[in-house]
This record gives structure tokens, C-alpha cells and sequence, in this order.
């Protein structure tokens, strides 16, 4: 990092922060994601200000012989970065059954990263990582849908008599490729009819896109003696 900067050392920097913070924009901008064009670009833009800043004031820092003072230029990044770390767990939304913007947090973290980099004169580092990051939320998003990945379902059944037994339901679910997490059962006579009701966890690993209800649930549905049945994931 040079002592001094002229003129268009801070434009070309300022320059490569817009491209690459737009870059990563345009990539979430064009998913509906909440961290968007303007969003990445701001952050990107920011981080690199506060680097080209200390840059600015490195002739300034150190301690003059009769100071006490000591001025430390390598907070303001530091305060940028942490303050990122905020707002990106801000971005993260808890929902009953998965979290939602993990990757626009990452995504944000990244970016300032990439405008400090480039911010602070590490133009090589910083692209290098701009083209990294491209990799990563271009090519691998039509890559992780394809991976296998571990799933749960809660399966319920009530069966009269003249229904599906244990044995049989079990042989269903086992011939559906299903393993079984957990497998309860009991018998009760409700107005003199023998009843069977079945809970049991299924677990399975297939593709990302599960919420539609396996065939042989709809089949099992339509059996005589099946008086109720539900699939939960």
C-alpha cells in the first residue's frame, strides 16, 4: 500500500469496486434476493472508501515523540468488516423448518471483503476473489440441486381391520426406498372395531425439491380400511 495515492489510483480503485460490487449484484438481483444491485454495490463502495481512507492517512499514523497518542488507521476496516457481521445476521430469517439468507449474509461479508481488497491496492486479490466468488453463486447453484441430501417425514396411518396390516405398510415403505428413524404402533377398539394406528419417521436422501407426497401415499389413501392418512416433512 503506497504512502501516497494520486488522483487516479483513487478513480480506478473506486472504478473496479462499482464493477465488481454490480457484478455480484446483478447475480442475486436476477433471484429476487433481498441484498440486491444497489445493496452490493453500497457495501462493496463502502468498504473500499474506508480502505482508500486509511490509505489516505498512512503519513499520519504512528506516534510523535512527544505524544502518547498512538493512531491506529486499521480500526476503521476492522469497524466496517465487524459492522458487516451485523447486518448480515440481520439478513438471516428462522423458519419453522429451514433458515433462509445464510448466502446473502455470506454474500454481503464477501463483498466488503472484496472492497477492502481493492479499496486498499490489492487490485490482483481483489478480482481474483470477485471471479471466485462468480464461481461459487453462478456455477454452484445448478450444482447443489443435484446433490442428494438427507430428509425426514412424520407418516401416519389409522387402518380398520380389513386395512393394510403392519407388516404390509412396512413392506411399502421399505419397497419406496425408506429407512425408519422412529416406529410406533398401537391397537384400539373404537365402537367395537379394532383399530391400528401407526406413527413412524422415514428418512431418505434425495434432491432438494421434496414437498410434493410420495405416489404410494395417495395409493394407500384409496384402500379400503384406510380411514386416515398423513405425510408431514
Amino acid at each position: 500500500m503506497p504512502t501516497t495515492l494520486e488522483w487516479y489510483d483513487i478513480g480506478w480503485r473506486l472504478f473496479l469496486t462499482v464493477i465488481a460490487g454490480a457484478v455480484i449484484g446483478i447475480n442475486r438481483a436476477e433471484r429476487g434476493r433481498s441484498a440486491g444491485l444497489r445493496t452490493t454495490i453500497l457495501v462493496c463502495l463502502a468498504a473500499s472508501v474506508s480502505m482508500i481512507q486509511v490509505n489516505l492517512l498512512l503519513a499520519t499514523a504512528g506516534r510523535s515523540p512527544n505524544s502518547f497518542i498512538m493512531l491506529d488507521l486499521m480500526r476503521l476496516p476492522l469497524g466496517v468488516l465487524t459492522g458487516m457481521g451485523f447486518i448480515g445476521a440481520g439478513a438471516i430469517i428462522r423458519r419453522p423448518r429451514m433458515i433462509q439468507g445464510v448466502t446473502t449474509a455470506a454474500t454481503l461479508w464477501l463483498v466488503t471483503i472484496i472492497g477492502l481488497c481493492l479499496g486498499g491496492g490489492q487490485i490482483g486479490l481483489g478480482l481474483t476473489t470477485l471471479v471466485l466468488a462468480m464461481l461459487v453463486l453462478w456455477a454452484l447453484k445448478k450444482i447443489e440441486p443435484e446433490i442428494p441430501q438427507d430428509h425426514r417425514a412424520l407418516f401416519t396411518i389409522r387402518t380398520t381391520a380389513n386395512g393394510p396390516t403392519e407388516l404390509q405398510i412396512r413392506e411399502k415403505l421399505l419397497a419406496a426406498g425408506y429407512k425408519f428413524g422412529t416406529w410406533d404402533i398401537a391397537y384400539k377398539g373404537i365402537e367395537g372395531e379394532r383399530v391400528l394406528l401407526l406413527r413412524c419417521e422415514v428418512r431418505w436422501r434425495a434432491r432438494e425439491d421434496v414437498s410434493s407426497t410420495p405416489p404410494f401415499v395417495e395409493q394407500m389413501r384409496a384402500q379400503s380400511g384406510v380411514q386416515f392418512i398423513r405425510w408431514t416433512l
